[in-house]
């Protein structure tokens, strides 16, 4: 524990002011996915740019391109939301079957080798394999959160626990810390999205 608190107030007395909104921003958009705030997409788009050229620093190539990703999407994610569903209504929480899953999970491993084998040929990218695995999940899971299919919390999971490892051996610890918290605030998405769908399928039946 003290040599935790000797990093952070290392990192604190140098920080990085881009980090630090990029992180206020992050804990904002997570709140608000977790509310069903269409403004998460917002935070998204800001939070999401910043981190693209502090993972270049970092060299984790994967991870930048992924927030550039993460920009479309936050557009895409915005517009889909404020579509909402079939009747006009919100947009309602989906859930996809196991099969859709079991198949995103072999294309994610597969494009990941590929991937994870060019950089740590080519490239001096840090945790090549690990980096590229978290990434493609990213994309899928960014995509389902779009979507508002509830098992993209699944995918978060083992998503932010892996980036929990690899954001603080890069020395972004305030990141790192940022998805400690995610981590911690899963259950709470997962409960809140599963409230939000039974609801809607009470409302479906008295209709």
């Amino acid at each position: 524990m003290g040599e935790l608190l000797t990093t952070l107030q290392g990192q604190l007395a140098a920080f990085s002011v881009s980090e630090v909104i990029a992180v206020v921003l992050a804990i904002a958009y997570l709140v608000l996915v977790i509310r069903q705030n269409i403004l998460c997409w917002v935070c998204a788009i800001i939070s999401s740019g910043i981190y693209v050229w502090l993972f270049i620093d970092a060299k984790l190539y994967m991870e930048s391109l992924l927030y550039l990703f993460y920009v479309g999407m936050a557009v895409y994610g915005w517009t889909s939301w404020a579509k909402g569903g079939r009747s006009g209504s919100d947009l309602p929480v989906a859930f996809w079957p196991g099969k859709t899953h079991a198949i995103a999970i072999i294309v994610i491993l597969s494009l990941a080798t590929v991937s994870g084998f060019l950089l740590e040929r080519y490239t001096d990218a840090a945790y090549p394999y690990v980096d590229s695995i978290t990434s493609f999940a990213a994309v899928w899971g960014t995509f389902l959160v779009a979507r508002k299919v509830f098992e993209n919390w699944w995918y978060w999971l083992v998503i932010d626990v892996a980036s929990v490892f690899i954001y603080w051996e890069r020395g972004l610890e305030l990141t790192a810390l940022l998805f400690v918290l995610y981590v911690a605030l899963i259950p709470v998405g997962m409960l809140q999205w599963m409230r939000s769908a039974r609801q809607q399928t009470a409302a479906e039946a008295g209709a």
